[in-house]
């Protein structure tokens, strides 16, 4: 029972990812670096030098807590690097196959869609049309925690298709999500009314017709 529930920990799921570092001068496991990262972020760090940080803070814990053999905790550029070069997806489904297992779902639960500006990423500051990075995240409202996430490059996709690939992909049912007006979408209310779920979703007056309608209500 023991070693099944090991085999079923984030840590043991992390393993799984495909390490594109070289072999030659790698000093930790991918796992234990990501581990890091995660640990981080939970703890309000919001890029790799606060990361490093929070690594350098809890140097001995994380060394006893993951068992690092090296006695050294990741740099902020091998952070960096596996940040970069980490594929997103993979790693959002490990994330999601491992969330489903602690947060039990269940009927006419709430769940938060929303994207996010990843601090730091902003690329072309000066222009209108300004590209960052995005986290669009599936919150679980009444405990707290996140379901799921996807990564976009405002730049090059819409949050409004991924929120449709994400609702597809978390084949939840009689539940109900809520998320703001700019999913106030034809396509998007079918697919949560075709996926047998509710939703709640921002009006803006910019849909005149709707808009009005709501208020004679």
């Amino acid at each position: 029972m023991k070693q099944n529930q090991k085999e079923q920990g984030i840590r043991a799921l992390l393993k799984t990812l495909k390490d594109h570092r070289r072999r030659q001068g790698r000093r930790h496991p991918l796992e234990v670096i990501l581990l890091i990262i995660i640990m981080a972020i939970m703890a309000g760090a919001r890029g790799e030098r606060a990361i490093a940080r929070f690594a350098q803070n809890n140097k001995k814990t994380l060394i006893k807590a993951l068992g690092i053999e090296r006695q050294e905790v990741p740099t902020r550029s091998v952070i960096k690097g596996v940040i970069e070069n980490i594929d997103f997806t993979v790693l959002q489904n490990i994330f999601y196959g491992w969330a489903l297992k602690i947060i039990p779902i269940k009927k006419k639960d709430i769940f938060s869609i929303d994207g996010k500006a990843i601090k730091g990423t902003v690329k072309e500051a000066q222009n209108n049309l300004q590209n960052f990075t995005s986290l669009v995240s599936v919150f679980a409202s009444q405990r707290k925690q996140v379901l799921t996430s996807a990564k976009i490059e405002t730049g090059k996709e819409s949050e409004i298709p991924t929120v449709r690939e994400l609702l597809k992909m978390l084949d939840l049912k009689e539940v109900t999500f809520t998320l703001d007006a700019l999913h106030c979408q034809e396509k998007t209310v079918k697919a949560i009314k075709k996926s047998k779920n509710h939703y709640i979703i921002g009006v803006k007056n910019n849909q005149k017709k709707l808009y009005r309608d709501i208020k004679k209500m």
